[in-house]
């Protein structure tokens, strides 16, 4: 069977390993994948936005099945074309991608069909936002509308960090077309998780959950980044709280969607009034994926398969009782501008280690060795039967490899470790 895997990144990276260890024989593709995705599968210079070019490789293959990594080819139809082409695929259709890439069609969604979230206003000027900035409480957060590549977020606290914000992103264009409109909305207080789900168009099926840390430096400060790191263990979230978020959050927004195929992520916020709906991705989270299919028992190939086919309700979904960790590993400019080319080395040494799997988001092979290729370089995740045991084995991995500039928040799975059981 021939997979093709959409993306680059470290998420890609989870997504066709575990795919390798399928039971079935398969052929893995990744478009344009990276320097560690080498080892599964035969890279393809495609990027994963050149929609064109993919239909025309999955085409002539003939692809079986393709899995749609990052948000951009979703949002831009990547999954109609492939459809209109008879050619199987995982992902939304762009039409069901605005979930993830209009924050106000989100929001508004979420305000008709009664699914709890922040209070929000909408704003298609500079003059809109700042008058609303003049009454809002702090901190207020402020949301670019369109997919801003995990850097349209900004949490203001106070009134002048908010004009300076509008300014850039409205008025300046620091984030392109994606801040032509913004949503601000009340600052929610709790903690976050991130509950994924397989959904075929008709039932969906939840993951285990998972929190991120989106945050560059330790103490959940610095700058907002694409996530350094995550952990997934089962005490993240009760019983009762996770049945909450698929009647209340889920069950509403897919009955809104009928039609939506494929993994939706909701981020969430555990208020003291209950989880809320901070925002939804239309994908696998990053690096929250590199801590769930670790867990997961069953061939992710058949629930794709199945997903595909349309009876995800007859597919059983068996999840690993252990704790995993993921640490990143970054350039330390990072979230700023990043020098790549950098000579990484551990990387064999750590390959050894037990319940410990690295895998790449942005590096490069050359010559038997692996160079920095980005400003996320690798997420070091393990294994173990307590939390606190996987982030040992991360951390102790994590410190066996070095590459010039190398650095990692040393706070990962903390919020964990206080509801470890």
């Amino acid at each position: 069977m021939k997979i093709l895997v959409v993306g680059s990144g470290g998420r890609e990276h989870a997504v066709a390993d575990t795919l390798a260890r399928s039971s079935a024989h398969v052929k893995i593709f990744a478009a344009p994948g990276n320097g560690g995705m080498r080892e599964v599968a035969t890279l393809v210079p495609i990027p994963a936005d050149d929609i064109e070019e993919l239909t025309q490789f999955a085409r002539e293959q003939p692809i079986d099945l393709t899995f749609v990594g990052p948000e951009l080819p979703l949002s831009r139809g990547i999954v109609d074309k492939f459809r209109q082409k008879g050619l199987p695929i995982i992902g939304p259709t762009a039409a069901d991608a605005r979930l993830e890439a209009s924050k106000s069609f989100a929001k508004q969604l979420f305000r008709k069909h009664g699914v709890p979230t922040a209070d929000f206003h909408e704003c298609s000027t500079a003059a809109e936002a700042y008058a609303i900035l003049e009454r809002s409480k702090y901190p207020t957060v402020i949301k670019a509308d369109g997919l801003a590549a995990g850097k349209g977020v900004v949490i203001a606290g106070n009134e002048a960090e908010a004009r300076n914000t509008i300014r850039n992103v409205m008025e300046e264009k620091t984030l392109g077309e994606a801040g032509t409109k913004v949503v601000i909305e009340e600052f929610l207080e709790g903690e976050e998780a991130s509950f994924h789900v397989f959904a075929d168009g008709h039932d969906f099926q939840p993951t285990v959950v998972a929190q991120d840390h989106k945050r560059r430096f330790d103490g959940d400060s610095g700058p907002n980044t694409g996530g350094m790191g995550a952990y997934s263990m089962d005490s993240l979230l009760s019983q009762h709280v996770r049945q909450s978020v698929m009647d209340q959050i889920i069950q509403p927004t897919l009955n809104a969607v009928h039609s939506y195929t494929g993994v939706l992520y909701a981020g969430l916020m555990l208020t003291s009034a209950g989880p809320k709906i901070i925002e939804y991705n239309v994908r696998f989270g990053d690096p929250e994926t590199q801590v769930i299919l670790p867990r997961l028992k069953t061939d992710l190939l058949e629930v794709l398969v199945a997903m595909n086919e349309h009876r995800l309700a007859t597919q059983a979904l068996d999840w690993r009782p252990e704790a995993t960790a993921c640490v990143t590993l970054v350039v330390d400019s990072y979230p700023g501008k990043v020098q790549t080319g950098k000579k990484i080395s551990g990387l064999k040494e750590v390959s050894r280690s037990q319940n410990v799997k690295v895998y790449h988001a942005g590096t490069r092979y050359e010559d038997g060795y692996y160079y920095t290729a980005g400003g996320r370089v690798l997420n070091v995740t393990a294994r173990g039967t307590t939390l606190s045991e996987a982030l040992d084995r991360a951390y102790a991995a994590a410190e066996q490899i070095e590459f010039e500039g190398k650095a990692y928040r040393k706070d990962i799975g903390q919020k964990g470790l206080r509801k470890q059981v």
